[in-house]
């Protein structure tokens, strides 16, 4: 007779209410949440921390092929949700979350939140999630970066200065590409021109100019390469002097490393680019000045005419829940395109001009011109007012940021944070003297910090709030298994079982994320998960990298 079949029949002969021996002893120490996603949204661990799923197909295929070994969430607000309870209060100590996912190539939507636990009235908690930050003013800035982040609701922003690019009088946009985060600049004089510098987090070094004109004004990443939009910015617009460089941008260039730029084509009748996107597998560009101009990159050199909305100008562009999203300067309005044509999606009450766009929560917003108010949409043509920015005139990037909102001002080129339904100002980042207009102009998140370039100095700026780690190059499509760790004074990332990624030290005595805020699976501070998921595990210990290795490889053993 068994060991186990003993204590089986003694238990039941004494009345005892057991759970199988062996069941026990199986489980991973430290384990507080297992969910297989199989079929149902159960835990099966030995807490009991059941998710109720709201809209998730749980029948779909997972890795080996099989129906009803995943998860599918469609981006749009399936998630699942596990009620707060004492087991997952992780508070200051250790902790691991694994999970594998899949995601699509062409997307039409930004992958979004994996998982959350967080306060945003506290600011305590955690946020693990996929990074796909559009429309950030005029760039792509983020594309599959895998960010993860805690916060304990008392950080004190502390803004360090990166310094100017070249003679830039502006960083017009940044894109974080393969493990480094790239700016273009506008340079004003005669014989300047516009040129791009990428930053490994300690030093600048520049990659020269990719055309003749003043300004490199718009990033994207397009199947695995970086696209840059060049431009002749009229400086008059944010009253300057004007550059007394003659030549004329509406070109598109691919960075081929070691300072290489290939020509990829000209938009027609276009001197300045704002806005690229990558929607569908394609990449797409829209003309800053008139006439009006979008585009549709067909290889080589080739652009084709996709039209406009009424002959409108679309400049900021962002993609949500299956269609492009695109800001106006000929009218405070968005405008929708579903890869056909444009439809007219309503005009911001008082905005001349609409700029950048977010989604928080889910929901898309945007920033406008000349209250400096930022609207969330509401569907039917409708822009419900979300606050505004202090006293200022104008808000243009929004980007969403381990919980949080933030956005970018002019004229004194501050950064607020959103909290709902109040705006509150966590710094101020240009004091260029004797000049009416400052801004800030573009965000992007790099090596878990937020960055933010300025108007007129050429700065380049950035804060952590909290403690963050980010892996800056995209995650590949298909299947992934994904690790997020806090480790006793660090936070850690690993891709199929890899370290990729280590944050700097830090006091985890300052750090109590304990909130009674549900446990989201995919959802979070961002959008809706947009792709699958299977075998999600919540350990209150930090794994080692060979159990991380183990759990990537489908292994559950310890």
């Amino acid at each position: 007779m068994t060991l186990q079949r003993t204590f089986t029949i003694l238990a039941l002969s004494l009345g005892w209410t057991i759970v199988s021996c062996a069941a026990v002893l199986a489980e991973p120490p430290g384990l507080v949440g297992h969910w297989k996603l199989a079929g149902d949204a159960q835990d099966h661990s030995s807490q009991a921390n059941h998710g109720t799923a709201q809209g998730v197909d749980l029948q779909v295929s997972g890795q080996a092929g099989q129906a009803g070994t995943a998860a599918a969430f469609d981006g749009r607000q399936s998630h699942i949700e596990v009620p707060s309870s004492q087991s997952l209060q992780l508070g200051k100590q250790e902790f691991t979350i694994a999970v594998h996912v899949h995601t699509e190539e062409e997307l039409d939507d930004a992958l979004g939140d994996l998982l959350s636990k967080y306060d945003p009235q506290s600011r305590r908690g955690f946020n693990f999630s996929i990074l796909n930050n559009a429309g950030v003013t005029s760039s792509q800035a983020n594309y599959r970066h895998v960010h993860f982040g805690i916060d304990n609701g008392s950080t004190v922003p502390q803004w360090s200065d990166h310094g100017r690019l070249g003679n830039a009088v502006m960083i017009f946009g940044m894109a974080v590409y393969d493990g480094q985060l790239f700016a273009g600049t506008c340079e004003a004089g005669e014989k300047e021109a516009g040129r791009v510098f990428r930053f490994d987090g300690q030093t600048w070094t520049d990659c020269g100019s990719p055309d003749k004109c003043n300004a490199v004004s718009s990033l994207a990443v397009y199947q695995g390469k970086l696209y840059v939009g060049v431009s002749k910015y009229r400086l008059a617009g944010s009253s300057l002097s004007e550059s007394e460089n003659p030549h004329l941008g509406g070109k598109i260039y691919r960075y081929d490393g070691d300072g290489k730029w290939l020509h990829c084509g000209t938009l027609p009748d276009t001197e300045a680019i704002n806005g690229m996107v990558v929607y569908r597998g394609q990449l797409y560009a829209g003309s800053l000045y008139a006439p009006a101009g979008f585009y549709r990159f067909d290889g080589g050199t080739q652009w084709t005419s996709c039209g406009t909305p009424d002959g409108k100008r679309v400049e900021s562009m962002t993609v949500y829940n299956g269609d492009i999203f695109a800001s106006g300067y000929d009218q405070g309005a968005v405008y929708r395109f579903d890869g056909k044509q444009w439809e007219h999606q309503g005009t911001l009450d008082g905005a001349t001009q609409t700029y950048g766009f977010a989604t928080h929560r889910g929901q898309l917003y945007v920033s406008e011109w000349p209250n400096a108010s930022v609207y969330r949409w509401g569907g039917n043509k409708q822009w419900l007012f979300a606050g505004r920015l202090g006293d200022e005139q104008e808000t243009m990037p929004l980007m969403v940021y381990n919980g949080k909102m933030y956005g970018g001002t002019l004229p004194s080129a501050e950064v607020y944070r959103y909290d709902d339904p109040q705006w509150s100002q966590v710094g101020r980042l240009d004091l260029t003297p004797d000049v009416r207009f400052r801004r800030t102009w573009t965000m992007a998140v790099f090596q878990g910090r937020l960055f933010a370039g300025t108007l007129p100095s050429g700065h380049v700026h950035s804060v952590e709030i909290g403690r963050n780690v980010s892996y800056d190059h995209a995650l590949p499509s298909g299947w992934v298994h994904l690790a997020a760790v806090r480790d006793i004074n660090q936070l850690r990332l690993y891709v199929d079982g890899k370290l990729v990624a280590s944050s700097a030290a830090f006091d985890p005595s300052e750090y109590d994320i304990s909130n009674e805020q549900p446990l989201e699976i995919g959802a979070g501070a961002g959008d809706y998960f947009n792709g699958k998921m299977r075998d999600v595990r919540l350990y209150q210990r930090a794994l080692t990298t060979s159990e991380i290795e183990q759990l990537a490889a489908g292994n559950s053993a310890r």
